[in-house]
């Protein structure tokens, strides 16, 4: 079962001038075969169909856990892509507060990127790859052969991070290269992982091929922020209290910087998620996403809850942590002055 947070995996950058192009290329790293929705679903059956597991504990957990975490990456790379098109279509027409369907507001976005976006997609992410074509479920590879199953893991892992990097190198706009800059680092983690739970099983170093594709992230400025903060080292395990002999195989040193790997046994934080505005041109959430917010905000006081939302988004978490260090200040200043 997936215990999910209202969290994704980093920070990526607000919506700025809209890329539908830019959007449609990013969608190979969602729905391509080298895509997160591939690794996700790949890592994800193969952890379901494994027999033998308690023989096999270690490669079990590391086949597991590191599917909970692609899990989190479809989601990352929806939202880059969400972003992406965030602006793309009118919010109104002129000095009207609504937008008039007989204005043509979509005719902008005809011919550029992928039509479906708009069509059938509400402005946001779809499960295809940059030319449209939906994720497929040929891509799960799934042998039962557990060597086979992990060699095959490590090259898909492989192709995911040369897609990146073609992807990086295509396409400028800020949440795209965040986007790219920190999975091209954690990809970096799972080929490490898959290699060197081979080398257990067969005594095959995979890790000689090391850096593959040779992609030099500790030069790629988005890369940078995750290398100091350690997450080319670390393997974070997705779970209160199982998976955890996946450190009998995540250990020794990583091929490329010889510093050691580490187990860390919890997720990472996450951030809160951007709450990103509607787009009334798309329905989304609805041609008039006021009475939606007016209906929402009825029913949480018919349930007894706060007239507020609870939940918790980027902007609104930026104001709590200022609040809190205004009254840590405060707190701190009265203290000093108490004491004088």
């Amino acid at each position: 079962m997936i215990l999910r947070f209202d969290r994704i995996a980093m920070e990526l950058p607000p919506p700025s001038d809209p890329d539908p192009a830019g959007a449609a290329a990013v969608q190979e790293l969602l729905g391509g075969r080298f895509g997160e929705m591939s690794t996700f679903m790949n890592y994800t059956f193969q952890s379901f169909n494994f027999r033998g597991r308690q023989g096999a504990r270690p490669f079990y957990d590391l086949v597991a856990n590191i599917a909970a975490e692609e899990f989190g990456h479809v989601e990352l790379v929806a939202t880059a892509i969400n972003t992406m098109l965030t602006g793309a279509s009118p919010t109104s027409n002129g000095r009207s507060s609504k937008v008039d369907p007989s204005k043509s507001p979509l005719a902008a976005v005809k011919g550029i990127g992928n039509p479906q976006h708009f069509i059938a997609g509400g402005q946001g992410a779809l499960p295809q790859d940059s030319n449209g074509r939906p994720w497929n479920g040929d891509y799960v590879f799934s042998s039962g052969d557990l060597v086979e199953d992990l060699t095959h893991n490590f090259f898909l892992e492989t192709g995911a991070r040369n897609n990146k990097l073609k992807v990086y190198e295509m396409v400028d706009h800020p949440a795209a290269r965040a986007l790219t800059g920190y999975l091209l680092v954690r990809g970096g983690v799972h080929q490490i992982a898959y290699a060197r739970a081979v080398e257990y099983l067969t005594g095959a170093d995979l890790r000689k091929l090391f850096p593959t594709p040779r992609i030099p992230t500790s030069k790629i400025p988005e890369c940078k922020p995750h290398i100091q903060r350690g997450d080319h080292l670390r393997l974070y395990r997705f779970s209160p209290s199982d998976y955890k002999e996946l450190a009998a195989v995540f250990s020794g040193a990583n091929p490329e910087t010889g510093e050691e790997l580490v187990v860390v046994d919890e997720p990472p934080e996450g951030v809160p998620p951007r709450d990103l505005p509607p787009q009334p041109a798309v329905f989304s959430p609805d041609f008039a996403p006021e009475e939606v917010a007016e209906i929402a905000k009825k029913l949480r006081e018919m349930a007894g809850l706060p007239k507020e939302a609870t939940g918790m988004v980027a902007d609104l978490h930026e104001q709590t942590k200022r609040s809190t260090r205004k009254a840590t200040s405060r707190s701190k200043a009265n203290s000093k002055a108490r004491a004088k």
